[in-house]
């Protein structure tokens, strides 16, 4: 059975809820899974969070989740989506632990020590996603595929159910708006 067709008769067999499917999915999609994370983690000091434990914690998340994934790259795309959650969450409590959350109230004092400008910028990366999403849906999902997901432009293409050309016409028109937001 060649390895798309093998991966597809796994999802389904997940949606079943046979056993095996997910260990055997898994060992199949693994190298897939930490190409996705090292996507997302480049530039990042990694700190506590590396390849395999943005792997492992993306695993956590889909296992728990209804599996309703269409195909190999739909399966991927998900886990990319999943995998900057990930990341995001991770960035907001290392903030929210420089701001001291969880502390008591203590006396202001001349200085503090600047955030780390890793964490400030996945989060301006992710308002600027949001401003994205809330003027065009699928010009997000495509920086989350292509940046993120690692997708070809063609598995972008099968993931969203347009063509090719539109998806580098939508690559464009995100890249141009993500550096005129984070830029400005």
């Amino acid at each position: 059975m060649a390895r798309t067709e093998e991966v597809q008769h796994l999802l389904t067999g997940i949606r079943q809820g046979r056993d095996g499917a997910w260990d055997r999915l898994l060992d199949i999609v693994h190298e897939d899974l930490r190409r996705i994370a090292r996507s997302h983690l480049r530039g990042q000091r990694t700190g506590t969070l590396g390849t395999t434990a943005m792997v492992n914690e993306a695993y956590l998340r889909l296992a728990g989740s209804s599996g309703d994934w269409q195909d190999r790259a739909h399966f991927l795309a998900v886990a990319s989506r999943a995998m900057r959650q990930i990341l995001i969450s991770n960035a907001r409590r290392k903030l929210a632990k420089k701001r001291g959350a969880g502390q008591g109230a203590v006396e202001l004092q001349d200085h503090h020590a600047p955030e780390d400008p890793q964490v400030v910028q996945i989060l301006e990366l992710d308002e600027a996603l949001t401003r994205l999403a809330q003027l065009s849906e699928r010009l997000a999902r495509v920086v989350e595929l292509r940046f993120f997901g690692d997708l070809s432009i063609e598995e972008t293409a099968a993931v969203l159910g347009v063509t090719d050309r539109t998806v580098r016409r939508d690559w464009r028109k995100a890249r141009l708006f993500l550096h005129g937001q984070l830029e400005g």
